[in-house]
């Protein structure tokens, strides 16, 4: 339902937009756009977007409406909006690369990418961007063929690297580490900041950088903006599938990065891994396996864990492991959260008698702390016709 309302509303928006003066989207397929950018001799302005794309929505009631835009990109431009969900939209993400919405795009007649960028983009920002499309020394296409040509200028390499940096679909790698390659001191604060901005690659020397000199980053930039682009870098390292070695991958990576804690980390990406992924049995195996080995005095953490049992494990004994962090978690805080999953946990080990007494216990402490029971009441209501 969610996702009809904001077809709704984006279908609203963009009647809005082409109702102004602003920017006029033409019709038709691909292939029609493509000989009509022929045939006018002009590039083909591209608004890449989903219907539930914020950013998306706010460009098209913002910005395309507005006459000067409107004036720039109707004189300039073959203008065309495509949903990267429907349709030859999903054939198109594929063929150039879209992975953030909205992506913005230039495209010639013969099909090839001329310039890109992504993200919301005011109407100043819009229009720079489409005069740089139509600028052969900056756009994309050209910087590309100066790099491919080996120009190793810095200044260049350091414009190539934040353009293709801004175009979010993970080509600026190469530029950024041929722009480090001509500095000689990798600690300089400019260096630092181009470093922790762009490094996206765990196997690369602007990586080994980071890792090497992991407390001069702390001190700049901070302990939890180091960590959190530490654990970003890792997580984006593993591959879709939970095939063994991404996960050894990981492994490495842990004990790469934070060797003291590497086991610990592991474990708990796996827990995270599995339970993300879909995967039942490993994540429960995981699980039990973590909190063996990293066992915890969190009540909440506890109860939250013995929950997520209750909700995606089926196996008996698995279920039994959950009923054990409950009542460890009920003996450090008994609360009506951790009794209301034991009744859950023992309704689905078919144990009534204990299940309809941690109910009734659950709902007890509830009246008592004025908390809402009534989904424990269809619980023990439940238990009752078992």
């Amino acid at each position: 339902m969610k996702k009809i309302l904001s077809v709704i509303v984006y279908a609203m928006v963009m009647t809005v937009a082409i109702g102004q003066e602003g920017i006029e989207f033409s019709n038709g397929d691909w292939e029609s756009i493509l000989a009509k950018a022929e045939k006018e001799d002009k590039l083909i302005f591209v608004d890449a977007y989903t219907v539930w794309c914020g950013p998306c929505k706010k460009m098209a009631r913002d910005v395309f409406p507005q006459k000067n835009v409107g004036e720039f990109y109707n004189e300039k431009f073959i203008n065309v909006q495509m949903d990267m969900e429907k349709g030859e939209g999903l054939s198109f993400a594929q063929t150039y690369n879209v992975k953030v919405y909205p992506t913005l795009l230039f495209v010639a007649a013969d099909g090839s990418l001329i310039h890109r960028s992504a993200g919301y983009k005011d109407s100043p920002e819009f229009i720079e961007l489409g005069n740089t499309a139509l600028d052969p020394s900056k756009r994309i296409s050209s910087l590309k063929v100066r790099f491919e040509k080996g120009d190793r200028d810095p200044d260049f390499l350091k414009k190539y690297a934040s353009v293709l940096y801004e175009a979010y679909d993970g080509s600026h790698a190469p530029a950024v580490e041929a722009y480090m390659k001509t500095q000689n001191d990798w600690n300089s604060d400019e260096n630092l900041e181009f470093i922790f901005k762009y490094v996206s690659d765990t196997d690369s020397d602007l990586f080994n950088h980071f890792v090497e000199n992991k407390d001069v980053y702390i001190k700049k930039f901070g302990q939890i903006e180091v960590s959190s682009k530490l654990q970003t870098l890792i997580f984006n390292s593993i591959n879709d599938s939970a095939e063994s070695s991404s996960l050894e991958q990981i492994d490495a990576l842990y004990e790469k990065v934070y060797p003291e804690k590497a086991k610990q980390l592991s474990a708990a990406f796996r827990l995270s891994y599995y339970r993300q992924a879909g995967d039942r049995d490993n994540f429960a195996k995981s699980a039990i396996e973590y909190y063996k080995d990293f066992p915890t005095n969190d009540p909440g953490e506890l109860n939250d864990i013995a929950w997520t049992f209750y909700t995606v494990v089926d196996d008996k004994k698995q279920l039994k492991q959950a009923v054990k962090w409950t009542k460890k978690s009920i003996k450090m805080d008994n609360n009506f959260y951790n009794n209301d999953t034991l009744a859950a946990l023992y309704s689905k080990l078919g144990k009534k008698k204990k299940a309809i007494k941690a109910a009734k216990k659950a709902i007890d402490i509830a009246k008592e702390s004025g908390e809402d029971y009534s989904e424990t009441q269809k619980l023990l209501d439940e238990i009752y016709k078992m």
